[in-house]
C-alpha cells in the first residue's frame, strides 16, 4: 500500500527564487525612485525662477530697469528679493542670485543638498524667459 503525503508550504528553493526576484526588482526601482524625488525637488527652482522672471518684467515696466540685488536670497535670507515681490520659503533647498544690469539679467538657482551626491544642481533664467539647466543633479 502506497501512502500519499500532502505537501503544504514552499520549498527552500522556491523561497530563494522569490527573494532573488524581489532583490532584482529593488535594484532597478530604488535608483529610479531617488531620481524622481530629485526631479520633484527641482520644481521649486523652476517655479521661483519663473516668478523672478515675471516680477522682473513687471519691475522694469514701472520704469526702473531690471532689479539687481546686492545679495543672494535663500532660506537664511528670504527677503533679499523683496523689491520684486519674491520671498523664499524657509524650507527652500536653493540659493537664488540675480546678475545683470538695467537692460538684462540672469537669475540663477543653485543647490548642493538635493540628494547625497556631490553634484550641484544649477538652473538659470534670463530676461527673455529662457529657463536652462546648467548642471542636473538627477540622472534620469
Amino acid at each position: 500500500m502506497i501512502v500519499m503525503r500532502s505537501s503544504k508550504g514552499f520549498t527552500l528553493i522556491e523561497l530563494m527564487i522569490v527573494v532573488v526576484i524581489i532583490g532584482i526588482l529593488a535594484t532597478m526601482a530604488i535608483p529610479r525612485y531617488f531620481n524622481v524625488v530629485t526631479k520633484n525637488k527641482q520644481a521649486e527652482a523652476k517655479m521661483i525662477l519663473k516668478q523672478i522672471y515675471t516680477n522682473e518684467r513687471t519691475y522694469r515696466q514701472q520704469g526702473s530697469g531690471y532689479y539687481i540685488p546686492g545679495a543672494a536670497a535663500s532660506a537664511a535670507s528670504p527677503t533679499a528679493f523683496q523689491q520684486i515681490w519674491v520671498s523664499i520659503m524657509a524650507s527652500s533647498r536653493y540659493t537664488y542670485t540675480i546678475a545683470g544690469n538695467a537692460n538684462s539679467f540672469t537669475a540663477t538657482a543653485t543647490s548642493s543638498i538635493l540628494d547625497d551626491d556631490a553634484t550641484v544642481d544649477v538652473w538659470t533664467i534670463d530676461n527673455f524667459g529662457t529657463l536652462t539647466c546648467v548642471s542636473d543633479d538627477s540622472n534620469l
